[in-house]
């Protein structure tokens, strides 16, 4: 084997068994080294909205690479690329009126918001409100505030404690979360962060009336609500650009990533309601927020950005997300009634997951997959994600829930 240690692996594993290399993508497909072509059921990872190989944003990033590939958005320096990102994300935003602080990806994203979060109390004369609330199942990214909220023991077992002042709600009941939140003492709890999907804990779609429930309780108790689209983003929800908008949620934070340049370059987003702005950006208040990354607001990543923004609008994707929603449901819900398969979760846009009764069967299953052309993953505990670029057609999603289908039975 050669040098590479893969994310999220057995690495003992790839060196028994190799790697799986892809070496380009065109459209819903992608390819190996060996040339060998497959539905691609999880657009990369959760990321490739518009699709693979799409020329538009390869010569967006070429462009800006020839007039300014980087420059720091530190203190007052900026791009205008990155300002024309701002704008347009801040006129899509959930919540008119909201600042845009960029970051490099989705574990950044939820760093950023877990610190303003806690930073915004402080200048609130409320010092106290440090707790952060996760759920179980949840899933946000992988740095420290992002490992501690996640409701996977797995991805945080052999770690320690990594962040103090966390705690952990049940994923589908809101009054679990209205006792915490009593138990803690309101004074004490900071925010709430919430999927409105979830995503790598085994995409588990929200109960009925579930997210305004958490949001009422929320702002009975004047705690913050996280937004965490990361996957749910950038149209992949259907209808909206976010589900946050979809669902009426009004957060305080929308922490995003993937979608925003369909996984062309790493890029994330946090957006920052004004109210949770106001404090940092009074004038001659000289109050610093003392946080940020080399790559927040990279040129070349925001032409990527605004390019893929014009690809969703103009190709109508969010309602090519609808679509998928119904033609997912449509096509993978008959695969529930299988011996080997307990359930098949659909229903909120191009988001599905076919959980198998043998939880340790999903990796071979990933694996049989490929050998009928199509990529997958494991995902939760058991279940295989579905998550297609959004330009996906029926007749792919067809032949992609017929390949499950042969394979379980085999």
């Amino acid at each position: 084997m050669g040098a590479l240690w893969h994310p999220f692996s057995d690495m003992g594993a790839v060196e028994r068994d190799g790697e799986f290399v892809i070496t380009r993508g065109e459209g819903a497909y992608v390819f190996d080294d060996y040339g060998q072509r497959y539905l691609d059921a999880t657009a990369g990872l959760w990321f490739a909205n518009v699709g693979h190989g799409r020329s538009e944003l390869a010569d967006a990033a070429a462009e800006q690479m020839r007039t300014i590939a980087a420059y720091s958005t530190f203190g007052d320096f900026t791009t205008d690329v990155t300002v024309q990102l701002a704008e347009r994300l801040a006129g899509i935003a959930p919540v008119p009126g909201s600042k845009v602080f960029f970051t490099s990806g989705g574990s950044d994203s939820i760093e950023t918001a877990a610190k303003i979060a806690r930073r915004y109390w402080v200048e609130r004369g409320e010092p106290t409100r440090r707790i952060l609330v996760g759920r179980d199942k949840a899933y946000h990214g992988m740095h420290y505030a992002g490992t501690s909220l996640a409701g996977i023991p797995g991805n945080h077992d052999g770690y320690g404690e990594l962040v103090a002042d966390q705690a952990h709600v049940a994923w589908d009941d809101p009054e679990d979360l209205r006792a915490t939140i009593e138990r803690l003492g309101p004074q004490n709890v900071a925010a709430f962060f919430c999927e409105p999907v979830m995503g790598a804990g085994g995409v588990y779609p929200p109960p009925e009336d579930y997210l305004l429930a958490v949001r009422k309780i929320c702002g009975e108790y004047e705690v913050l609500f996280v937004a965490d689209e990361v996957v749910t983003g950038f149209g992949r929800i259907g209808g909206s650009w976010f589900a946050s908008s979809r669902f009426g949620l009004e957060p305080d934070f929308v922490t995003t990533a993937k979608g925003l340049t369909s996984g062309y370059v790493p890029m994330g987003a946090v957006f920052v309601a004004p109210k949770v702005a106001a404090p940092f950006f009074e004038t001659d208040a000289g109050r610093w927020l003392r946080h940020g990354y080399t790559y927040s607001g990279h040129a070349v990543a925001a032409a990527v950005a605004l390019a893929n923004l014009d690809i969703i609008e103009q190709e109508g994707l969010l309602d090519e997300a609808l679509r998928l929603q119904d033609t997912l449901a449509e096509q993978l819900s008959p695969l529930a009634h299988h011996a080997a398969v307990t359930e098949v979760r659909c229903g909120t846009g191009a988001l599905a997951a076919v959980q198998l009764a043998d939880a340790p069967s999903a990796m071979a299953l990933a694996k049989a997959l490929r050998l009928r052309g199509v990529s997958t993953r494991p995902v939760g505990a058991g279940g295989i994600q579905i998550s297609p670029a959004l330009i996906m057609t029926d007749d792919q999603v067809t032949e992609m829930a017929e390949a499950i289908g042969a394979a379980l039975d085999d």
